[in-house]
């Protein structure tokens, strides 16, 4: 019998656009039978700020009893897929920040030969999706990881339209992530398990 695939979905998220997302993952990821862990990356941004913005407030309430991420869950996995809004065409400055914790990881090859996939979310139409997504690949041939994106298996991919990981316009927050998004962000999880499953397999054998 295979052995389980590890999924950690890492995300983070202001108003809850991308945790919507990164729930979906979760849960496709779980019905593709892997275990998985559901974590946020934490918060920089001052409390003033936070309570400045109502969708903001309510969100970290929302989801204040989702563990924070650490590097140990990065070891613990053998798929991670990351979710981050899109701030000037990059990831924020709170999944970066996670990132960049992940030296010492990286330098005993931890990161190595683990399947990585990502999702985002933008305000505004072309706000940058392709090239949060690209950023973040970026990072995973830095770690010797194996990038694994929807690209357009499925027919419901020419909808969606983006290759290489799942992405939502949200209308400055005021649009959810409907069926599209969600299926797509439901498409690369599975991928990912079902690839990282079959290398899972063929190290262990």
């Amino acid at each position: 019998m295979a052995a389980q695939v590890k999924v950690a979905v890492i995300y983070y998220s202001a108003t809850g656009i991308t945790y919507q997302m990164a729930q979906a993952a979760c849960e496709a990821a779980g019905d593709a039978g892997a275990e998985v862990r559901l974590r946020k990356v934490r918060e920089l941004a001052p409390d003033e700020a936070i309570r400045s913005n109502s969708g903001w407030q309510a969100h970290r309430l929302e989801t204040q009893n989702v563990d924070e991420a650490e590097p140990d869950d990065l070891a613990w996995a053998d798929v991670v897929i990351f979710g981050s809004p899109t701030r000037f065409g990059l990831v924020t400055a709170q999944l970066k920040q996670f990132i960049d914790t992940t030296g010492p990881l990286w330098e005993n090859g931890v990161l190595a030969d683990k399947v990585y996939s990502a999702f985002t979310s933008t305000a505004t139409e072309h706000g940058g999706q392709e090239s949060t997504l690209l950023s973040l690949f970026h990072v995973f041939y830095h770690w010797g990881g194996i990038v694994v994106a929807p690209g357009y298996t499925e027919p419901s991919q020419f909808t969606a339209g983006n290759p290489y990981g799942a992405s939502h316009t949200s209308n400055n927050g005021e649009t959810a992530p409907g069926h599209v998004a969600l299926a797509a962000t439901a498409l690369t999880a599975k991928r990912a398990v079902r690839i990282g499953g079959a290398l899972k397999q063929g190290l262990a054998g």
